[in-house]
This record gives C-alpha cells, structure tokens and sequence, in this order.
C-alpha cells in the first residue's frame, strides 16, 4: 500500500517532505485550511512524497495532485522542468491541478471549484459524499463558502437561518436597536446556548463581541475560543476588529469567518488588504444601516455614506457575502426590512445578501427567503420563544 500510495519515493524525499510541511507559505496554508481533514468528502496529503518529487497536496483515493506555483514558475527554464515533473507523473496515473500564488490568494472560490469540478470528474459521483456537515465542506451541504451548497450559510442555492448570540461581558443577551442602554440578559453561558442550536441541527452561528464592538477592540475571545472548541458549528465573528492582528487572532481563536463592519468605512484600504488576503470566502461585510445610511461603532455613530454606494464599492473589490442590520428594526419583532432588501437586491442581484433585525416569526423568514435572501440572523425572536425550536427543526 506504502509503495503505491508513495510510488517508491526514496528516504531523502520524505525527508524533504518534511521539511516543507514545517514552512508552509501563505497561499498552501490558505489552501490548507479547505483541504484538510476531508472537508470535500476526499482525504487529502500535505507535502505528500511521490517517487523522487515532492507534491503541494495529494488526494490517494482519486490519484490528484495539486501544485502551487509561486512567480519562479514563470521562468522558461522552470517552466521545463514542472512539465517534465508532471509527464513522469501522469505516467504513474496521477492527475494535476495548477494554480498560483495569486489564484489562491486572491480568487480561492474560483479555486475551489475548479477542484471540485476535478474531483467529481475523477471519482464519478455527486461531490460532498462524506463532507456534508463539513464547517468548510466546499460542495456539502452546508457549506458556510457558499460554493454549490444546498443549504450554503452564504446563500448559494439556498436559505439558511443563522442564529446569533451577542456578547457583554461574556454574557448572552440582545440589544433593542442597538441601544445597549436596553440589554437584556438570556444566558449566562452562550456555550449552552451554541450547544442547544447544534442539537437541533444548526451549522452556523452568528457570534457578536458587543464589548469589543463599544470598545474598537475585541474583547470576547475566551468566548469564542470556547464555542469553537466545544461545538461543530461554523462561526462569523464580528466585533472591535480593527487591526491585523485583531482578525488573524479571531481566526485564530477558531473563527471560520470574520465579519468586518466599522474598519470597511473607517480604513478602506486596510479592509481591502483583508480581503485579498484571506479570500471573500473567509470575510462578510457588515453593512448596519440607519435610514438608508451606514452606522459604525457598535450603532452608536451614523455616517453619511449610502448603504448602496457602500455596497457597490466593496463589491467592486471582490466582496461577495453581506451581513445587513436595519438598526431601526432589530430586536424590536415588529417584522424585517423587506422593502431595503428588496431594494438592495433588486441594484445587487448577485450578492449573497443575509438579512438581520426584526425578524418575529416562521413568516418573516418564509417571506425574506420568497424576496430573494440567502438567509437571516434571528436572534430574540428565539429567545423570546416566538419562533420555537420545533419550527426551526422543521425549517432546517
């Protein structure tokens, strides 16, 4: 089995299989984070030995191999040799897909379809088999990316209801428009809470640090470290991001997505780094809206800016996922802005756009998924039982 899975790769291949797992660059680590663990229903290897070559990543089972090529590969003479590499491996059997640096960094939806485009090709049968509850299944189910899933928390292809769960001092509880002078405690421990939504079939969770989001600083990691830790739930989470190292930390502390509100008005530029950096698939805009206008600062501030000319440029720069709070509505159950989502989606048909705030009933959401909605957060209309869990149970 050895031999054929590593076609007779000498000890010295190993040993430099080694050594490239232990500095992976950034594009394989992004890569990485899709590929490990069987999230497309195919095991995948990492700096995987292959007779006397050393291979980006390998999935056995269906004999593919993926390169990464960083800017020397343009060069003629590397050129030669990476055909060389993959004629003698093709000869073995073993199929390849090719991207750059700069495909994985900057286009990794457009990545991930191409490998499970192969995938499917090469295994004959419908992607997702095994990965359907996968927290980045790209092709299963739930996928929370959006790419091909049934019930995609971004919206491809269908509806999906995102519970949240808001943070004060590391206490469960909701807001009434955003005022957090109207706090309302729910839970003591939002573990319970996450843990009650996983029992009843819930893959994503809306996670919300309102401290950090007062503060311009997060401060609920514990929480979210957590929740990450003891449940399957993909999380979004949002709140007091606003430096580098804010958002590598959140992901770090076990966050599938970030979700990035004031800095995308305050710090363009800074927002847009993030976003060509770690894909559109791992970061959703907020937009909270005020009167058509955005507010930043936990609701406490109103800009000027339109939330469609907000829209546009941040879609120009590849963002494709949108949280949209009318601050007017939320926690108040008096029923969802239809006509802003009907309006936004009608200029922006092809975003996957969330709806948040107002939602009081199993009709709000019939009626957000009948406009066009990829999904909604629904907070206090939960915890104030006037959605219960049976209806969400029937609904997932």
């Amino acid at each position: 089995m050895k031999d054929n899975m590593f076609y007779k790769a000498s000890p010295l291949i190993f040993k430099r299989a080694e050594e490239l797992r232990n500095n992976l660059t950034p594009a394989e680590s992004l890569l990485w984070n899709y590929l490990g663990q069987g999230q497309l229903g195919i095991k995948f290897r990492r700096q995987h030995p292959a007779s006397i070559y050393v291979l980006d990543f390998y999935a056995h089972k269906i004999r593919l191999a993926i390169e990464i090529d960083g800017s020397i590969h343009s060069l003629e003479e590397v050129k030669r040799n990476d055909l060389e590499r993959q004629n003698h491996l093709q000869s073995l059997g073993i199929s390849f897909l090719r991207f750059s640096n700069q495909e994985i960094l900057t286009k990794t939806e457009y990545v991930i379809e191409k490998i499970k485009s192969k995938i499917n090709d090469l295994s004959n049968s419908p992607l997702g088999v095994g990965g359907l509850n996968s927290p980045l299944g790209v092709g299963g189910l739930n996928s929370p990316l959006g790419v091909g899933g049934l019930n995609s928390p971004l919206g491809a292809g269908g509806f999906n209801i995102i519970p949240a769960i808001d943070i004060i001092d590391g206490k469960c509880v909701r807001l009434t428009q955003g005022d957090y002078a109207q706090k309302k405690v729910y839970n003591e421990n939002p573990l319970e809470v996450a843990l009650m939504f996983e029992d009843i079939g819930i893959k994503r969770l809306h996670l919300v640090d309102l401290d950090g989001a007062k503060k311009g600083a997060v401060v609920n990691y514990k929480v979210l470290e957590r929740i990450a830790s003891k449940t399957k739930l993909v999380i979004d989470f949002g709140g007091g991001i606003k430096t580098d190292q804010d958002i590598q930390n959140v992901y770090d502390a076990g966050a599938d997505m970030a979700t990035i509100g004031s800095i995308a008005v305050k710090d363009k530029e800074l927002f847009f780094s993030w976003l060509h950096k770690y894909s559109s698939a791992k970061i959703v805009l907020g937009a909270d809206v005020k009167q058509e206008k955005i507010a930043v600062g936990g609701w406490l501030e109103t800009t000027d800016v339109s939330v469609f000319d907000f829209l546009k440029e941040n879609m120009e720069q590849g963002v494709k996922n949108i949280f949209c709070t009318d601050i007017a509505k939320d926690g108040l159950l008096q029923g969802p802005s239809i006509d802003l989502y009907k309006k936004i989606i009608d200029q922006f048909p092809q975003l996957n756009l969330i709806a948040s705030g107002g939602v009081a009933s199993m009709k709000d959401l019939e009626e957000l998924k009948r406009i066009g909605c990829s999904g909604a957060i629904v907070g206090k209309a939960i915890y104030e039982e006037r959605i219960t869990i049976d209806e969400l149970k029937k609904f997932i």
